[in-house]
């Protein structure tokens, strides 16, 4: 299981500070009941915008259009970890779909006993 980030949906918009990789982040959670999705905004912790709007999708990377030597080091992507869900709803985020610190190697990326580092 991977660490996940805990947001409140029934508490939108939210916003918290969260540690990562040494550094803090605010993060800010807000969601569009018309078409159904989440969006993140990211500022740094003097509450300068990095990213705003960004779109939560299923099994995407964060920010992963973006350059920019600001954003978070570890790759952050809403995961269903049962593999059952296909999209982000408002009923299955933070129920089955989880905003995820993806820290874990996959397994094709493992090296397997006797294959080399």
């Amino acid at each position: 299981m991977r660490d996940y980030i805990p947001v409140n949906k029934e508490e939108l918009p939210e916003q918290f500070e969260l540690d990562l990789a040494d550094e803090t982040f605010v993060f800010e959670f807000n969601y569009n009941q018309v078409g159904d999705f989440f969006t993140v905004d990211l500022y740094n912790v003097q509450r300068e915008p990095i990213i705003m709007g960004e779109k939560l999708v299923l099994n995407e990377p964060l920010w992963q259009g973006s350059i920019n030597s600001r954003l978070p080091a570890p790759t952050l992507v809403v995961l269903d970890e049962a593999q059952k869900e296909t999209f982000i709803t408002f009923d299955n985020f933070m129920v089955t779909t989880f905003l995820c610190i993806d820290d874990i190697a996959s397994v094709e990326s493992e090296p397997t006993l006797g294959e080399e580092l």
